[in-house]
């Protein structure tokens, strides 16, 4: 008897270690295709880009969409990851940091830590997001080396500083003042919009933008079917962006970033109806396919910080809403003399605080974990301020140094004939298309806000 309670016990303990290991192995393999979902977005990118560039531009758009990817992850690796996890609480280093330097044993083969190289990737491809939130409002006219520079400003520096402040359970604007953004709307959207919109401001618009008088010209993308088509692609991806925001924790409920209880359900309803709130929005203020898609895209945005709280139909009011608000917002940039391509600052930027201070108005008592105060409205305002100035400020300041040295635009002659022309040995469509005109006398005396139009395609 004594012999088979032995036998039992270790049949027992067997069971719970591969239980364990078993565990273990399904949260890594759940952030695997979190992540590879991810990338989808940058697919989605790079064909919004594409189709919403001139065919003078379309390569362009595409070599820059790719580089941004291609140099974020590696800076990520060797510094972005280590910010996360050395300023949760401000700019002073947290205990631990060092285990995210890149010589650490955890980052790379270490059969004793499944977790690392996955939550890195998902944090890799949240990064490069930020990059291609900023890569679509600045085609056609920005230096290729300018961009990718700003790029890893912005997507291994920046938003991953905002993400140890607000998107970190041991973050101070949370343990301090209870800001609470689930999905990422402001540690992703909201900086990145305000990034863009610094950059922007020094970039100036694409020749021909804008005419004498101020008042703007459509520059018309050359495919809308690829444009609208790619925006789908990037809400496909979206489901692998918000599963990686929940924590898999292996057996117990799910809980958000922040160490609240959640679940994919909530995750799923809200998504969903967020889509389909901003797709509705969208059509009742324009009828217009690509801007049907962009709300349909900040309808999901809008409602991201309380993804985990909200009850699917009010989910639904808040993506309608700004449905029809962000269209209004974007056509008031552009009066101002701001030229965002894609509309990404009234998408992302204003997308992002929309989502992130309506949490303040609808969610504000829910209750926090480990002592951190509830949620409140001057938390998500705080969270909103600091989110929105952490991406502004750097923004405009580096892109007004590139301005100051003429390094943050392409040559005039350059923009006009267009850039695939100067930086892509291969033709887009070598074939039934023609290449545009070279800028006529008449137009070179004439005032286009300093710049004279662009020949139709």
């Amino acid at each position: 008897m004594q012999q088979q309670l032995v036998e039992l016990g270790q049949k027992v303990a067997e069971l719970q270690a591969a239980t364990k290991m078993s565990d273990t192995i399904n949260m890594e393999i759940f952030y695997w295709w979190c992540t590879a979902l991810m990338i989808t977005i940058h697919a989605g990118f790079l064909a919004y880009e594409m189709g919403a560039s001139r065919a003078k531009n379309v390569l362009a758009s595409a070599i820059k969409n790719l580089l941004a990817f291609a140099f974020v992850c590696p800076t990520f690796f060797f510094f972005g990851w280590w910010i996360y996890n050395a300023f949760p609480g401000g700019l002073t280093i947290a205990d631990g940091a060092s285990a995210s330097l890149p010589w650490s044993l955890n980052m790379g083969p270490n059969l004793s830590d499944n977790a690392t190289g996955v939550f890195w990737a998902a944090f890799a491809l949240f990064a490069a997001t930020t990059a291609s939130i900023l890569s679509g409002a600045v085609i056609e006219r920005i230096r290729l080396t300018a961009f990718l520079v700003l790029a890893i400003v912005l997507g291994s520096v920046l938003w991953i500083l905002a993400a140890a402040w607000g998107w970190n359970p041991s973050g101070w604007l949370t343990t301090k003042f209870g800001f609470h953004d689930a999905g990422a709307a402001g540690c992703v959207h909201l900086i990145a919009g305000a990034f863009t919109l610094g950059v922007l401001l020094n970039l100036g618009p694409r020749i021909g933008k804008y005419n004498a008088d101020g008042s703007p010209n459509a520059l018309k993308a050359h495919s809308v079917p690829l444009l609208v088509v790619g925006l789908m692609l990037i809400i496909v991806g979206f489901f692998g962006f918000l599963g990686g925001c929940i924590i898999y924790n292996p057996g117990g409920q799910w809980t958000n970033i922040m160490g609240q209880p959640a679940t994919l359900s909530s995750f799923a309803f809200n998504t969903l109806m967020g889509f389909a709130g901003g797709i509705i929005g969208g059509w009742i203020k324009t009828r217009d396919p690509f801007w049907m898609m962009s709300c349909g895209l900040v309808g999901i945005i809008s409602v991201a910080s309380g993804l985990d709280l909200w009850y699917p139909p009010l989910a639904f009011m808040i993506a309608t809403v700004t449905g029809i608000v962000v269209p209004m917002i974007a056509t008031w940039i552009e009066k101002i003399g701001i030229d965002d391509a894609v509309g990404a600052v009234a998408v992302h930027g204003c997308g992002g605080a929309i989502g992130v201070l309506v949490v303040g108005v609808f969610a504000a008592g829910y209750p926090n974990v480990n002592g951190a105060p509830p949620i409140n409205f001057f938390g998500q305002f705080l969270g909103f301020a600091v989110m929105g100035l952490l991406g502004f400020v750097p923004g405009y300041l580096i892109s007004a140094v590139m301005k100051s040295t003429g390094y943050l635009r392409v040559p005039r002659e350059v923009e006009i004939m267009g850039l695939d022309l100067v930086e892509v040995p291969i033709e887009a469509y070598p074939e039934g298309m023609v290449r545009p005109a070279a800028e006529t006398a008449e137009d070179k005396g004439r005032d286009f806000g300093g710049a004279a139009p662009v020949p139709a395609e």
